[in-house]
């Protein structure tokens, strides 16, 4: 990119700037020589307080939606004022718009047009960011592959992604990521996705979208957008989700099924967990029976491994090339549970990321499967639940009943799982209510004992990765 692509993505006008833009940044702390500033209002701090800094660190341009005292008016491009038949001004420059997140979002449409990767848009209420790392680690076995770093997955990280673009990469892999109807569509618009991957559809922000329906409506929007079937376009949906399985009926793409049925397209069977060393399951797709084992934690991870051979499939990989990438997921890449040891040769269970019900009756379920001299649950608050609070905590309480022998719940949301998983059968000499996680640590700190398995788990605004933090032991990666 050069500052000539700037001024055409935002004015529709092209200038002799040749200039290049190396990176763009929204972060002044990041920028280097070359770099295009894009100052973001916000509702902590202000971008437009940082503009100064991104130039002391080399930025060449900025992109701001207000005059600033560190834009002179003779460095000044009014967008939409400004005369294309002059030349621009020398850098720093800064490009003065109405908005400027939309001149981001603009600017990364713009650039994306300028390629044609296949882009995979990956969305659902559980299971996104685990899902989007695996199924890069496939694809890259044979295509250079590019994905969203992180949780980059909405209306800024996604067109940051976007602008990482060059002619080199042949695929795109893109977490979507939404907290109401119509911005997974507006990701859309800009990503252009040609498959779609649905994980499934859950109670994950209820509180905000207040109906299943509208959940189901906003995770709709990538199947709506995809291309049709004789253009390349492929909706990948969990047979296994009943609210799921109807986005059929939304899209002109090819659908490919997948989920432990044997009426999906493509389907597991023979499901075993190996522990902490992975799971085991027998994948089958029209005449193919092909043996695997995936080095990811707990039964629900087949779901994953489906999700990344069905598009491995779908983008003509061959059998080798899926197993090969499945195996190699980098260990930093499994967000969602991760085994470390604690303190007297426990086992940490850290799936802190985040929880809502599913997410914790599965981590649950692997506590379950695990060989330990006593298992424990540290469960947080779900948040974001809505009118599925009450409910959604107590069908964790009453698995959690089946699993642990000891439960600790901090938070007051909690009241409802420790309550039905006395119901179920918990005594209560097995359950610790604390108030918060300092508590849990102390307590954690001076009781745990060799072969103790520890779950840890709640909403990620509960922070209960300080409580894995307080106990890992270091370099101590179980």
């Amino acid at each position: 990119m050069i500052l000539a692509d700037v001024y055409e993505a935002l004015t529709g006008y092209r200038v002799d700037a040749p200039q290049q833009i190396k990176q763009v940044v929204i972060d002044s702390r990041e920028s280097k020589a070359g770099s295009l500033f894009v100052a973001l209002p916000g509702e902590q701090t202000d971008g437009h307080n940082f503009v100064a800094n991104a130039f002391q660190q080399g930025a060449i341009a900025a992109i701001v939606q207000q005059p600033i005292e560190v834009c002179q008016p003779e460095q000044t491009v009014q967008v939409g004022q400004f005369d294309a038949t002059q030349p621009l001004p020398t850098p720093p420059i800064c490009f003065q718009v109405e908005d400027s997140l939309a001149a981001l979002q603009q600017l990364s449409a713009f650039w994306r047009s300028k390629f044609q990767p296949r882009v995979i848009g990956i969305t659902g209420s559980v299971g996104k960011s685990t899902t989007k790392e695996l199924v890069w680690s496939v694809l890259s076995t044979r295509y250079h592959t590019l994905k969203n770093v992180g949780n980059q997955n909405n209306e800024i990280g996604l067109p940051l992604t976007l602008l990482k673009l060059n002619s080199d990469y042949e695929r795109l892999v893109v977490e979507m990521g939404m907290y109401d109807v119509g911005e997974i569509a507006s990701l859309c618009d800009l990503a252009r996705p040609q498959v779609g991957v649905i994980t499934n559809i859950g109670p994950v922000h209820l509180e905000r979208l207040g109906t299943m329906e509208r959940i189901t409506q906003a995770k709709s929007e990538l199947v709506q957008a995809l291309p049709a079937a004789n253009e390349g376009g492929v909706a990948i949906l969990n047979y296994d989700d009943p609210r799921v399985q109807p986005l059929r009926n939304l899209t002109q793409a090819r659908v490919l099924s997948y989920g432990l049925s044997p009426q999906a397209d493509l389907w597991a069977s023979d499901v075993e967990s190996a522990g902490l060393e992975g799971i085991r399951f027998v994948f089958h797709h029209q005449d193919d029976a092909i043996h695997a084992r995936v080095p990811m934690l707990g039964r629900h991870s087949v779901h994953t491994a489906l999700r990344a051979a069905a598009v491995g499939l779908v983008e003509g990989l061959a059998w080798e090339e899926i197993i090969s990438g499945l195996r190699s997921l980098p260990r930093s890449a499994q967000l969602r549970l991760v085994a470390v040891v604690g303190p007297n040769q426990s086992t940490l269970l850290d799936d802190t990321y985040n929880a809502n019900p599913a997410s914790t009756i599965a981590a649950l379920n692997l506590l379950d499967d695990l060989v330990a001299t006593k298992k424990i649950a540290v469960l947080g608050e779900m948040m974001e639940l809505g009118s599925f609070e009450e409910e959604g905590h107590r069908k964790v309480g009453c698995r959690a009943a089946d699993v642990v022998d000891l439960l600790i719940a901090i938070g007051p949301r909690t009241r409802y799982l420790v309550d039905e998983a006395r119901a179920c059968g918990l005594d209560s000499s097995k359950i610790l209510e604390l108030e918060n996680n300092q508590l849990a640590i102390e307590y954690l700190k001076t009781h745990l004992a060799p072969g103790n398995t520890v779950l840890i788990k709640g909403s990620l605004s509960r922070r209960m990765g300080d409580i894995v933090s307080a106990l890992a032991v270091q370099d101590g990666a179980a």
